[in-house]
This record gives C-alpha cells, structure tokens and sequence, in this order.
C-alpha cells in the first residue's frame, strides 16, 4: 500500500471519528433538550391540572347556563347600631368617606359580615348604602344615619352559578385575579412545551401535524361559517 492510500485512509478515518462525535452530541444536545422540555411540560401540568379541570368543566355549564336551573337563597339581616356609633357615621357622611373602622369592627362582629377595604361608600340623605357583589350571588347593607337601623340581604345562586363566576373573574378580588394570571401563564407554558415535544416525536407519528392542523382548522371553519 502506498503512501498516499495510508494518507486518504487516515482521512476517512478521521473524518468518520469526526461525523459520529458530531451525531454524538447532537444526540446528546437533542436527548438534554427532551429532559429540560419534559420538566417543563409535567411541572406546568401538574400546576394546571386541577384548574383546567375547574376551567373545563365551568365552560360547559356557561355554554349551557340558559338550561341549567337555578335557585336563588336569600338572607336578610337587621340591627341598629349603638349611639356612639351613629355619632361616627354620621361624621363620615359630612365627609363623604368610607365608612369608619369601628363601624366596620361593629357591622362584622353583630352582622357576621367582612366589609372590603375598597368598599364603594354610596352617601344619600340620611343613608349609607353599600353594593356587596359576590361570585355566585350578590349582597348589599344600608345604614341609616338618623336612626341606626341597619338592614342587609345576601342572595346565593348555588354552587354551580358560583364555579362560573371564578371562571369569569367576576366579583372574585384581587387574589383570584392573581391566579387567573399565573394560571393562564402556566398554561401557555403547558402548551408551548407540548408543541415542542409534538415537534420532536413527529417523525415517529406521521398522524402528528393533520391531527394539530385539524385543531385549528375546525374551529376556525366554525368561526367562519356559524359565527355572525
């Protein structure tokens, strides 16, 4: 063998080392990609996995809220506060304000009613009246500056009425508006991640990619179609 077949055979040699070390690590570059997504993918799942469950099951009952019957509970309330107190409210009313802490310490010890820091304070003549909305019901309570008389009322729909209402947001406060946020972040990040894994295993799942173009083209075709 000559000289320049031991040189070319050396060269395939070390161009073939070269190809499988770069199969290598793009393997392992491919392989670390599937953990990191993986990781990703379970830990949002299983941070989603109670409220996708809420989430989907509200959002048939809202699709079906006409069928579904509801009956309505309501609490009515009544008592008059001490003169002291009556003294404080009506202070309050000459300025327009809130109403004060010891009346809210008086209405939640005798009333078994926690009024909100950021309760809207509507003034008439003589009255304090205050909206309570609520998920799944609503509430209101008047008080009368000249008297003392404080009336409340409280209306429940049911437990269903109150599921849709977390689904909406509505009347939830602050705290719920929190974790509709970073339920919905989690679940982006659940989405992105199953996409990415879909990507990764196609090859092996011809039916992959018409089953995710089915996904957007059906209700894109209803949306077109039926949706005026």
């Amino acid at each position: 063998m000559s000289t320049s077949d031991l040189a070319a055979g050396g060269q395939d040699a070390t161009t073939l080392a070269a190809a499988r070390a770069a199969a290598k690590a793009k393997a392992q570059r491919r392989a670390a990609l599937l953990r990191q997504v993986l990781r990703w993918h379970w830990i949002s799942a299983a941070i989603c996995l109670i409220g996708m469950l809420l989430f989907a099951v509200t959002g048939i009952t809202l699709n079906h809220a006409g069928s579904i019957p509801a009956s309505p509970h309501t609490i009515e309330r009544s008592a008059a506060l001490p003169r002291d107190l009556i003294a404080v409210l009506r202070e309050a009313e000459a300025e327009g304000a809130p109403p004060p802490e010891p009346v809210r310490a008086w209405v939640r010890q005798e009333m078994k009613v926690r009024l909100p820091a950021d309760v809207a304070a509507e003034w008439s003549p003589g009255e304090l009246y205050l909206a309570l909305p609520r998920p799944g019901g609503d509430a209101w309570m008047s008080l009368d500056t000249a008297t003392g008389d404080v009336l409340y009322e409280r209306t429940d729909r049911g437990p269903i009425a109150y599921l849709n209402d977390l689904h909406k947001g509505r009347n939830t406060g602050t705290a719920w508006s929190w974790f509709l946020d970073i339920f919905a972040l989690g679940c982006v990040v659940f989405c992105i991640t199953g996409l990415i894994l879909l990507q990764l295993h196609a090859h092996a799942r011809k039916s992959t990619w018409p089953l995710v173009g089915l996904g957007l083209i059906i209700p894109l075709l209803l949306a077109l179609l039926f949706i005026h």
